[in-house]
C-alpha cells in the first residue's frame, strides 16, 4: 500500500458514508453530497508539510486546513499515511486564534471523549493510528464558514547508505487487497472488515474517481552538518536555495501538486562515509542515547557458498502496467547476474500462486530462457493473495544445507501485514529481500519483511532505472559487508538497547542503536562481527553525559524503537492471549509515558465551548488519490482476467478461488446460459464479494470471440460437458486447449521452448448406420504433421471399424500451426482422439504430441540445458567463429582453458574415464562434483557426454 498524506476531495456521502455517483466534476474541485443533495466544495483545502533536517534527524510538521462551505455543521473523517518510521508525538487543533493542544489517552478513552464532545456540540479532533504508516483523523462540528487547522508533528531517523541520505514523505494510501470472510464494518472504507483483517474498513479509504480538489506544499530546511555535494528529488520537481555549503532550503516548484505519490529527496555529502557518533539526552526519566557506528570498508571476497535465489513477483491488479514492467526489468537484470553455482526459481502471485520450476534449478541458458518467457507472460490482474506465495517461497528454507535468498517484488498493497510478517519470522534460515515497485508503496510491510528476514529493502519508483536496484541486490546477496554483529558494552551502564538483534549489513550503511543509560560514564565499546568469514573488531570511545538537556527527541526515538520491538514479539504471540495482552499493555504504557502515538493510544483535542447545539454534524469521508501508475480499472472494475476463447452453444461454469471486480476474492460458481447470455447466476460466494451480476451483456450472434466479453481469473476454469480444465468449445465440440500445452522434444527435455497451436480440427461425419460399444467409440488416429503444419499421414489404430474411416478423413483435413525453434519449422507426430459418444455427439482431443528435432537442434537444446549460460554463450561464440571474448570469460578462462565444475549423474570409474577422454584435466573431485580445466574448444563435447548433468565455471 502506499503512504501518502492525503488531501482529498469529498465525495458525496450521507451519514452512512455512501459514495454518490454521476454528479458533474470540474478540474481541481470535487463536491460533497449528502442526503439533501449538493452540500458544496470539499472542506479539506490544503496540506502543508514543513521538515527540518539536521544530520540524521528530521522533525516534520504536517498541517491540514479545513474550511466548511456547507450550509450545516460537518464532521470530516480522513485516512492518510505518514512515514512508517515516524514517532508521532504531538497534535494540536487551531480555531481562529484559539489553540487546543491534543492529549494522549488510551485509544478507547480518547474515542469516548471525542464522541461525547461531538454529541454535545463541541468542536473536537481525534487522531488514531491504524498501522505504523496509516492514520485516521476525525474533526467534529466544523461550523459553516469556519476554518479548522490540525497540526501533527513527528520525528524520525533518515535512511543513510554509502554517502547518501534519503527523506521520504508519503502522500496517499493505496487500495489494499483484503483476504478473509466479511464480518461487518468499523469504518467507512471500501472493504468490509474480515476474519483475517479485522480493521479492513479503516485502512481502505475510498478512492477519488477524478482529480481531488486539494493540494500539497512541502518546505524543507536542510542542515547536513557537512558539505552537501548534490540534492535531488527522484519524484517531484523541487526548487533549491543553497544557503551555505552545509545547508539549503527546498520547496516544491509546483505549489498545486497532486498528492498521489511519495515525495523522495536524496542528497549526497562530502566524503561518502559516516563517522562513529553518539547523541545523548538526560532528563527526569533517565538517560537516552542514539549510537551511530560506521560500517567496515567495502571489499570484494569470493563467496563460494552456493545459494538458492527465489524471485517472487506480484502480478495483482495494482501492479498492472508500469509497476509490473519495472519489476520484470529489475528481475531480468538480477537473473543475468546469477553466479555459476547459484540456483534459482520464479514464483508469481495474484489471486493464486504459480511456481515455474518444481525446485530451484541451475542458471543454464535453457532455464534462463524459460524464466524470461515466464516473466514476459505475466500480466497484472486480480487480488493480492500474498500468503500462498510467502509459504511457497519460504517453506523450503528450513533446510540447514543451504542459504535461501527470497526476493519479493511487490507494492505491498495488502491489509494482512501482521499475518505475513509472522510467517517470515517462522523461517530463520532464509534471507528476505524486498523490492518495492511503484510510486507509493507500503513501506511498512516491505521494511518489516526485510528486517525480520535479515535482508535488505530497495525501492524503485516508476521513473527510475531498474538497473541500479538489480545491481545492488546482486552485490548485497554475494558480498555482505558485516555479519554476526554484536556490541561489547564493556560494563557501561546501558540498558534496553534496540534493536536487540542487529541484522547483517549488506550495504555501506551504519549500525544505529537506541538505548537508555542510568548514569554518566566514559568508556570504550567494541563492535564485533565477521567480514568475508574473518573476525572483525573495532574499538569505539563513548561518553554518556551526566547532564544533557539537548536532543530531547532521542527519548521519543527510543520509545518508538521499544514499541517496534514489542510489536514484533506480539506477532509471534497471537495464539497466546495472556502474553499478547501483556505486550499490548506495555505498548500502551510507553505511549502514555512518552506522549506517543501507538495502535493503543490516540490524541484527542476538545474545544470547551459548545458550537453546535444539535450535536448532529453531517459526516463527510474524504477520498484519497489513486497512486500514480496504478490502474483504477484493474483495482475496482473491468472484466475478470484471464483467457477464454470460442465459447458457443453451451451453458458453462466458472469455478474456483478467483479475483473479481478488483481486489476482492470470491469462492464462487458462476453459470452463464448461452441461450440467455445476459443472465449470470452465482452461488457459494462470500458476502460482499459476489461476481458482478450485470457484467455480461450479450454474446455475439455466432458465439465466437467471447474473450472480449469475459475472461477468467487465475484459478478459475471453463467447465464444458466433460468438466475438464483447459477446454474450449468449437461448434459444440470440446477441444483441448492445445496452445497452452507443452510440446516435448524427442529428447524428453526442455519442454517450454517449442510451441504450436491448432489451426483447424475437422469434425468427423458420424455414421448413422451401425452400432458401436462405449469402448469401441474411442478412435485414436496417429498423425504426422509436415513443415507447413499440414497432415502428411493419418492412420486409425483403435476403435470400431465403421468409425475409423470417418476419423481418418477428418484427421487428414485438420491443420496445425507448425512448431518452430528459433525460426526453423519442425515436423510433429501425435494422436487425435475422437470419441463418438452417440449418433449426434463427438468430442475431439489431442494426445502424445511430439516434435521431431534435427541433430543440430538436439545439440543446441542439450547444450542449453547442461551449460551455465556463461559457458553456453562461449560455445555459441566459438561455433560462429567469433574470437572476441566477453567480459565474463576473464573470470574462468586462462590461456585458452576454462576452469569448470562438472556435476555427474553418478561418480563411477567409467564416468571419470569419459571425462578424461573428453579432455578434462581433473584437479579435484568430491562425490558427483568434479573440478578441472579443459580447452574451450572441447567444452561442447564435454557437456554432451551422457553422464554429465551440468557444467558451470
Amino acid at each position: 500500500m502506499r503512504k501518502g498524506f492525503l488531501l482529498f476531495v469529498i465525495f458525496a456521502l450521507s451519514t452512512v458514508c455512501a459514495v454518490a455517483q454521476g454528479f458533474p466534476v470540474t478540474q481541481g474541485t470535487l463536491n460533497a453530497f449528502g442526503e439533501k443533495g449538493d452540500l458544496g466544495a470539499c472542506p479539506l483545502k490544503h496540506t502543508d508539510v514543513k521538515a527540518e533536517i539536521s544530520g540524521f534527524l528530521s522533525r516534520v510538521r504536517v498541517t491540514q486546513e479545513f474550511e466548511n462551505n456547507f450550509a450545516q455543521p460537518i464532521e470530516a473523517v480522513y485516512t492518510f499515511p505518514l512515514s512508517n518510521n515516524a514517532a508521532v508525538d504531538d497534535m494540536t487543533m487551531r480555531i481562529g486564534s484559539r489553540v487546543i493542544k491534543g492529549k494522549i489517552l488510551k485509544r478507547e478513552e480518547a474515542r469516548q471523549v471525542y464522541e461525547n464532545a461531538r454529541s454535545q456540540g463541541q468542536t473536537a479532533a481525534l487522531l488514531d493510528q491504524e498501522r505504523p504508516n496509516i492514520f485516521t483523523q476525525s474533526v467534529a462540528n466544523i461550523l459553516t464558514g469556519e476554518k479548522i487547522i490540525i497540526e501533527i508533528s513527528y520525528v524520525e531517523t533518515l535512511k543513510y547508505e554509502d554517502g547518501q541520505y534519503e527523506f521520504v514523505f508519503p502522500m496517499t494510501v493505496g487500495p489494499r487487497y483484503i483476504p478473509g470472510s466479511a464480518t461487518g464494518r468499523t469504518g467507512a472504507g471500501f472493504s468490509p472488515d474480515t476474519d483475517k483483517v479485522p480493521d479492513a474498513s479503516r485502512v481502505t479509504p475510498k478512492i477519488a474517481e477524478t482529480r481531488a480538489g486539494h493540494d500539497i506544499s512541502i518546505q524543507i530546511k536542510l542542515d547536513a552538518g557537512v558539505p552537501i555535494e548534490g540534492i535531488r528529488s527522484t519524484s517531484h520537481d523541487v526548487q533549491t536555495v543553497n544557503l551555505s555549503p552545509n545547508s539549503a532550503d527546498l520547496t516544491l516548484r509546483d505549489e498545486k501538486t497532486i498528492p498521489n505519490k511519495d515525495f523522495v529527496l536524496r542528497y549526497d555529502v562530502t566524503g561518502g562515509r559516516i563517522e562513529d557518533a553518539i547523541l545523548a539526552h538526560r532528563d527526569a526519566r533517565g538517560g537516552f542515547f542514539t549510537l551511530i557506528l560506521q560500517p567496515p570498508d567495502k571489499f570484494t571476497v569470493k563467496d563460494v557458498a552456493p545459494k538458492e535465489i527465489v524471485f517472487v513477483l506480484d502480478t495483482s491488479g495494482s501492479m498492472s502496467g508500469f509497476p509490473i514492467e519495472k519489476a520484470k526489468e529489475a528481475m531480468k537484470l538480477a537473473l543475468e547476474g546469477l553466479y555459476p553455482r547459484d540456483t534459482f526459481n520464479l514464483i508469481t502471485f495474484a489471486g493464486d500462486t504459480h511456481v515455474l520450476f518444481d525446485e530451484p534449478v541451475p542458471a543454464t541458458a535453457a532455464n534462463l530462457g524459460r524464466a524470461q518467457e515466464f516473466l514476459q507472460s505475466r500480466r497484472g490482474g486480480g487480488g493480492t493473495e500474498m500468503m500462498k506465495a510467502i509459504r511457497a517461497a519460504l517453506d523450503p528454507s528450513d533446510s540447514q544445507e543451504h542459504l535461501r535468498i527470497v526476493c519479493f517484488m511487490t507494492d505491498g498493497y495488502v491489509g494482512n501485514e501482521a499475518e505475513i510478517i509472522t510467517e517470515v519470522q517462522k523461517h530463520p534460515n532464509a534471507r528476505v529481500f524486498s523490492f518495492g515497485i511503484g510510486s507509493s508503496v507500503n513501506r511498512f510491510l516491505l521494511d518489516k519483511m526485510a528486517e525480520e528476514g535479515r535482508g535488505e529493502v530497495e525501492y524503485v519508483s516508476l521513473g527510475e532505472d531498474g538497473t541500479n536496484a538489480a545491481r545492488k541486490f546482486h552485490e548485497r546477496v554475494r558480498n555482505p559487508l558485516l555479519t554476526d554483529i554484536s556490541i561489547d558494552w564493556n560494563d557501561l551502564p546501558v540498558a534496553d538497547v534496540y534493536p536487540s538483534r542487529i541484522s547483517d549489513l549488506f550495504s555501506a550503511k551504519p549500525v544505529i542503536l537506541n538505548g537508555r543509560y542510568t548514569a554518566g560514564a566514559d568508556g570504550t565499546i567494541k563492535l564485533k562481527g565477521k567480514v568475508g568469514g574473518q573476525y572483525f573488531e573495532r574499538d569505539i570511545p563513548v561518553r554518556l553525559p551526566e547532564a544533557e538537556s539537548r536532543h530531547d527527541s532521542l527519548a521519543t526515538l527510543w520509545a518508538r524503537k521499544r514499541i517496534d520491538e514489542l510489536t514484533s514479539k506480539g506477532y509471534q504471540k497471537d495464539e497466546d492471549e495472556k502474553a499478547r495482552q501483556e505486550i499490548n499493555d506495555a505498548i500502551t504504557n510507553i505511549g502514555l509515558e512518552f506522549r506517543l502515538m501507538t495502535q493503543f493510544t490516540s490524541f484527542v483535542a476538545v474545544e470547551e465551548r459548545v458550537v453546535n447545539r444539535d450535536g448532529q454534524p453531517v459526516k463527510i469521508e474524504v477520498p484519497v488519490e489513486m497512486p500514480e501508475g496504478v490502474s483504477r480499472e484493474k483495482i475496482f472494475g473491468g472484466w475478470l482476467n484471464g483467457d477464454v476463447s470460442y465459447i458457443t452453444n453451451k451453458n458453462f461454469e466458472l469455478k474456483g478461488q478467483g479475483s473479481v471486480s478488483g481486489n476482492r476474492s470470491a469462492q464462487s460458481v458462476v453459470t452463464v446460459s448461452a441461450a440467455s447470455p445476459s443472465v449470470v447466476n452465482t452461488s457459494n460466494a462470500s458476502i460482499g464479494n459476489n461476481f458482478p451480476s450485470a457484467q455480461i451483456n450479450s454474446l455475439p450472434a455466432n458465439g465466437r470471440n467471447f474473450s472480449s466479453l469475459l475472461t477468467l481469473s487465475p484459478g478459475l476454469s471453463v467447465d464444458g460437458a466433460s468438466g475438464a480444465e483447459d477446454v474450449f468449445v468449437v461448434d459444440g465440440t470440446e477441444v483441448k486447449n492445445f496452445h497452452s500445452e507443452k510440446l516435448r522434444p524427442e529428447s524428453g527435455d526442455d519442454d517450454d521452448i517449442i510451441t504450436s497451436s491448432v489451426a483447424n480440427l475437422e469434425k468427423p461425419q458420424i455414421p448413422q448406420k451401425g452400432t458401436w460399444s462405449k469402448k469401441d467409440a474411442v478412435v485414436n488416429v496417429e498423425i504426422a504433421v509436415d513443415l507447413k503444419g499440414e497432415i502428411s499421414g493419418a492412420k486409425a489404430v483403435s476403435g470400431s471399424e465403421i468409425l475409423r474411416k470417418p476419423a481418418e478423413t477428418a484427421a487428414n483435413h485438420s491443420k496445425f500451426t507448425p512448431p518452430t525453434f528459433q525460426g526453423e519449422s519442425l515436423r510433429m507426430t501425435g494422436v487425435i482422439v475422437y470419441n463418438f459418444i452417440d449418433k449426434e455427439n463427438v468430442t475431439i482431443s489431442l494426445d502424445k504430441m511430439r516434435v521431431e528435432l534435427t541433430p543440430a537442434i538436439k545439440r543446441k537444446l542439450l547444450l542449453r540445458q547442461k551449460l551455465h549460460f556463461w559457458l553456453y554463450d562461449l560455445v555459441e561464440r566459438l561455433d560462429k567463429g567469433d574470437t572476441k571474448p566477453t567480459p565474463n570469460e576473464a573470470n574462468f578462462i586462462y590461456k585458452g582453458k576454462a576452469e569448470v565444475q562438472v556435476i555427474l549423474a553418478e561418480n563411477t570409474p567409467e564416468a571419470i574415464d569419459e571425462l578424461k577422454k573428453a579432455g578434462l584435466e581433473i584437479e579435484r573431485q568430491a562425490d558427483v562434483q568434479v573440478v578441472g580445466r579443459i580447452a574451450i574448444e572441447k567444452l561442447a563435447d564435454l557437456a554432451l557426454l551422457d553422464g554429465v548433468k551440468y557444467v558451470s565455471p
